[in-house]
């Protein structure tokens, strides 16, 4: 039967990408209109595509399909074949894989998972009628690979906070909370900008700073008292952290590089779902989204500016207020799900 009215996830495991962008965002609209929507976890061995191979066909046959970042080859084989049972296939995409594994800063492993993502990225390319990227510049690296390249720039998931942390200023019994939650594809910048941190927390102790990234903190920020350095957390458990967390400044580095170039926005959100302002890189996708001194503040890469722009937002607590309420009317405003929502509504057959 059917399925002309239906959404299928084929999940590689993308959770944060799935759920930003379609599942917690267009997705909970769509079930309100009538419109079925699933995820399908897509084991990775051909057992598992000739096993439910028919019942999957039975089920979603006519269904519009969503493919985030990769899908097993026993998969994309199986997809193929049975391509003329399926609706519009999108293949949504948030990072530039082959600037990825090309990238000798970033960690081994993770290059090598991204270097197999990036080979079989042009099996899933032909298969899909679009691509579906984070931001311009990601678009363009698709669009010499795809005849049909669009954006769709990440929608606020997370409720937004109100602002009462902000009520007191900073002071050594109830310090200010900075944090860095970006994850060890990121290290990199974050090393770039240790030595500032280092300088500023290591004489104001009214200032707290969380790095999430665990052993992997860089040890300079580890030796100091006012720094916790938590283990990473899994992607559900961190989106009920967010929404517990409060921040009044986050941390978003991001050094010149072709994987770099490729991000979107998604840090601006973050740092607002938490209730702060962030510090940002002075670069594309920030300079797209972030006012220097009206919801944030956008640095250059030097140490000095970076020392200089947290004493900023310390020592003018009403001023750094004022950011943090426009960058939560910002965050609605670019992340309003209501983009999400049309954009998906558009492809719908």
């Amino acid at each position: 039967m059917s399925q002309p009215n239906m959404w299928l996830v084929l999940s590689d495991g993308a959770k944060p990408t799935e759920d930003i962008y379609f599942l917690e965002s267009a997705a909970l609209a769509l079930r309100q209109q009538g419109v079925g929507v699933e995820r399908v976890v897509a084991q990775r061995f051909f057992a598992a595509a000739r096993l439910h191979g028919r019942a999957l066909l039975r089920r979603y046959a006519g269904a519009n399909v969503v493919i985030c970042r990769s899908l097993a080859p026993s998969w994309v084989s199986w997809l193929k074949r049975h391509r003329h049972w399926f609706g519009y296939i999108a293949y949504l995409i948030d990072d530039d894989i082959a600037a990825a594994a090309e990238d000798t800063a970033l960690p081994a492993a993770y290059r090598q998972r991204m270097a197999g993502i990036a080979k079989r990225q042009p099996a899933l390319l032909a298969l899909c009628d679009e691509v579906v990227a984070c931001s311009d510049v990601l678009a363009a690296r698709f669009l010499p690979l795809h005849h049909r390249v669009s954006v769709l720039t990440p929608p606020l998931i997370a409720p937004l906070p109100a602002l009462e942390h902000f009520e007191q200023p900073p002071s050594a019994q109830k310090p200010w909370q900075m944090g860095f939650h970006g994850t060890r594809a990121h290290l990199n910048d974050l090393l770039h900008i240790t030595p500032s941190l280092w300088a500023v927390l290591n004489v104001r102790q009214d200032l707290h700073c969380e790095v999430m990234l665990g052993q992997y903190t860089p040890f300079a920020l580890t030796a100091l008292e006012n720094t916790s350095t938590p283990e990473p957390l899994p992607w559900h458990s961190f989106r009920h952290y967010q929404a517990s967390k409060r921040l009044h400044i986050g941390l978003a580095p991001l050094l010149q590089t072709p994987f770099n170039e490729g991000k979107s926005f998604i840090k601006f959100l973050d740092i607002a779902a938490m209730g702060g302002v962030g510090i940002y890189s002075n670069r594309y996708p920030y300079t797209e989204v972030v006012r220097h001194g009206e919801n944030g503040l956008l640095v250059g890469d030097t140490p000095s500016e970076w020392r200089a722009a947290l004493q900023q937002l310390l020592n003018n607590p009403e001023a750094t207020a004022n950011m943090a309420q426009q960058a939560a009317a910002d965050a609605l405003r670019v992340g309003a799900l209501h983009h999400a929502v049309d954009f998906w509504q558009a492809r719908q057959r």
